[in-house]
């Protein structure tokens, strides 16, 4: 398990080349942490959307993601969105929230895996994150 700091996310955020944001929506439960870093970092608003699909030992719960909770958002029309979640494997959560915000303005964006956005392209292994 590779172990990664608040301080190296903060430096790479501070590297990275982040698109113009107004609002960050982060995927509960995984994204909560990395999406309040991020909006603290572009200083933008945050909202947390929770979809589920791996169990605490990240084995597939169900077919698909599954949409928990979506709290009301503001118009998100004219907004450039950055979607975040801590980890992207599959693919198939970011997909499923994708789904929900089409036609909008979106990137997105984890700490690894696979997103328009990256934080640690390098990292192939498990994650030892320091909020967990």
């Amino acid at each position: 398990m590779v172990p990664v700091s608040f301080t190296e996310i903060s430096n790479r955020l501070r590297s990275m080349a982040l698109p113009e944001t107004d609002l960050v929506i982060g995927i509960g439960s995984g994204g909560i942490v990395p999406a309040s870093l991020v909006a603290f970092h572009l200083g933008c608003e945050l909202r947390i959307i929770t979809l589920n699909y791996r169990d605490e030992n990240n084995t597939p719960r169900y077919e698909n993601p599954v949409i928990l909770n979506m709290p009301e958002m503001p118009s998100l029309q004219d907004k450039r969105i950055l979607l975040v979640d801590d980890v992207s494997v599959s693919g198939k959560t970011l997909n499923e929230a994708l789904l929900h915000f089409r036609g909008l303005n979106i990137k997105t964006l984890t700490m690894k895996g696979k997103a328009d956005l990256v934080l640690f392209p390098e990292i192939k292994d498990c994650v030892q994150w320091p909020w967990k």
